[in-house]
């Protein structure tokens, strides 16, 4: 019961069921959350009894999917949560990779590391990743290869006890920044994604409206960092040189 995969969907009946599936053969327990899709998501959920359905009628965002899941995860006791996207990106075989290197480092958030010069990687996607690497090593002191991958594992204690204020796009930059400050061990692992003309038809992110949210998140994470989180660290460090003396 220790891990569990948590697929979040939206509108993307298409592929809904073959990623299902092909998680199912790496983790016997698989949590869908159905986000408000107006696709026939619900009939090709159906197909695949073994895994557990949460579904809601109104799209609330990737972050509010996600969350769901966490709790739901947490209710039925386990411990950490492989997240994946439900648009036939990721290669779910690469599930075990990510639950060997916890198994060698428990407790550690792990994040699925895209290659970035790749030939068929959108330009959209490196400007968006690079934006985002930028602002996540100036808040947190800690660089990474890739800060937008959703394919992940969480440990779920932690951070279902965090609080977090996004709940769409942008939910995933906030909860990894949040997780850097609460000291947990964040590792990267390589991964291979699939980018044609299908699954670039089935990405639902809005440049405009989902770069503005991460801009304003990004101004409120990059403030908290420089008036409270790195003050903070100053005076921990200092701290024991008072007592010493």
């Amino acid at each position: 019961m220790k891990y569990c995969a948590i697929i979040p969907t939206y509108n993307h009946a298409a592929t809904l069921v073959d990623v299902v599936s092909k998680v199912l053969r790496e983790i016997p327990n698989v949590i869908v959350v159905n986000d408000g899709s107006t696709d026939n998501t619900l009939e090709e959920l159906q197909k695949v009894g073994s895994a557990t359905i949460i579904s809601y009628p109104k799209n609330r965002g990737k972050g509010y999917a996600l969350k769901t899941g966490f709790k739901k995860a947490v209710e039925l006791g386990f411990d950490c949560a492989v997240t994946i996207d439900s648009d036939g990106q990721h290669n779910p075989s690469e599930i075990t990779g990510f639950i060997g290197l916890e198994q060698k480092f428990p407790g550690s958030l792990i994040v699925g590391a895209r290659n970035l010069r790749a030939e068929n990687m959108p330009g959209e996607n490196s400007f968006a990743n690079n934006f985002s690497n930028f602002w996540f090593k100036l808040q947190t002191g800690t660089a990474m290869p890739d800060t937008q991958s959703g394919f992940r594992l969480y440990p779920l204690q932690t951070v279902s006890s965090l609080h977090t204020i996004s709940g769409r796009y942008e939910f995933e930059l906030e909860i990894l920044v949040r997780c850097a400050w609460k000291g947990v061990p964040i590792r990267s692992i390589p991964i291979s994604v699939r980018y044609d003309a299908e699954t670039k038809k089935n990405s639902h992110f809005r440049p405009f409206a989902d770069f503005a949210r991460i801009s304003l998140l990004n101004t409120f994470l990059t403030l908290a960092a420089f008036l409270f989180i790195y003050p903070k660290k100053l005076v921990y460090k200092l701290l024991p040189n008072k007592r010493r003396g």
